[in-house]
């Protein structure tokens, strides 16, 4: 059987950086298991994926546009730090969840702090970078009609 919208994959993968640092891996864990086609994954590796069948290995290189993105500036803002009332450390490398202006939610990472200011970045933390990933497929079947309805694994 090969890859196609509305398959389960399962692949073992090991994500690194230009620098070959290992940044993300399934070894040692269950594979990974997907719903191909409905964008549970970047889009660059399941287009990398796409008609592979059960066995095959692959060395993809994913750019930036087809994984995270690129890094977007205005996604890194200076707020009041009364805007974190009820927080007494702030500290660097802290996460949250701002609002957005449609009522939604993205999860933001400090990256500075002062006495009136804290930055934060809402990139990705991968956006802007090229990204080389070692896969191999281990299974693929029919995803059920309940995976499908739901968009993604059960």
């Amino acid at each position: 059987m090969e890859i196609q919208n509305d398959c389960v994959v399962a692949i073992h993968y090991t994500l690194t950086n230009a620098e070959g640092d290992v940044i993300d891996s399934s070894e040692g864990r269950d594979p990974l298991k997907y719903l191909h086609g409905y964008g549970n994954i970047i889009r660059g590796l399941e287009q990398a994926l796409a008609g592979k069948t059960v066995g095959e290995a692959l060395n993809v290189v994913i750019e930036a546009v087809d994984a995270y993105g690129e890094r977007e500036e205005d996604l890194v803002q200076e707020v009041p730090r009364a805007a974190f009332q009820g927080i007494d450390d702030i500290e660097v490398g802290m996460q949250f969840h701002a609002q957005t202006p449609d009522g939604g939610a993205i999860p933001v990472k400090i990256i500075a702090v002062d006495d009136s200011t804290v930055t934060v970045d809402g990139n990705h933390e991968l956006a802007g970078e090229r990204l080389f990933f070692a896969v191999t497929i281990e299974d693929i079947r029919v995803a059920s009609p309940e995976e499908i309805d739901h968009g993604h694994v059960h």
